[in-house]
């Protein structure tokens, strides 16, 4: 597979779950596939994947803006922006209704015209922060 062809195959990643299509996520990738970092409660392998979209897009209605796609070899790594709302239970949290803008990178992993393995950094203390998810600050 291209660089090229990989790069399409992660863009449309982001934008089926833009669409809100997160089952047809499955079809991009391995049976087996490998998440790094995976959310508590997620499942493994192609299932794991759609779980974990699934919460995403059930808790934070997620808006992706992808900034920059850059991929060499059979890896994919892509800038992103991540606009949304807490509209519904994530990760054992009640909604908030309050909105938040995070930025992240993930770095796929391509085999045999599939995305196989994924790793992701994010800004998980901002996004607390403006969901209103940490604690107060201890008074002086």
């Amino acid at each position: 597979m291209s660089t090229d062809q990989g790069k399409r195959l992660a863009l449309q990643l982001y934008e089926l779950v833009n669409a809100g299509d997160v089952e047809a996520v499955g079809d991009l990738v391995t049976a087996d596939y490998v998440e790094h970092d995976p959310l508590p409660g997620q499942g493994t392998g192609r299932e794991g994947v759609v779980d974990r979209f699934s919460m995403i897009a059930r808790g934070l209605a997620p808006r992706f803006t992808v900034e920059d796609v850059i991929a060499e070899g059979d890896k994919v790594v892509v800038r992103w922006t991540n606009a949304g709302t807490h509209v519904g239970d994530f990760l054992g949290q009640p909604p908030t209704g309050r909105p938040f803008s995070i930025g992240g990178i993930d770095i796929y992993r391509v085999e045999a015209g599939l995305l196989c393995e994924h790793w992701h950094q994010l800004d998980q203390l901002s996004m607390l922060g403006q969901l209103g998810l940490l604690p107060a600050p201890a008074e002086p």
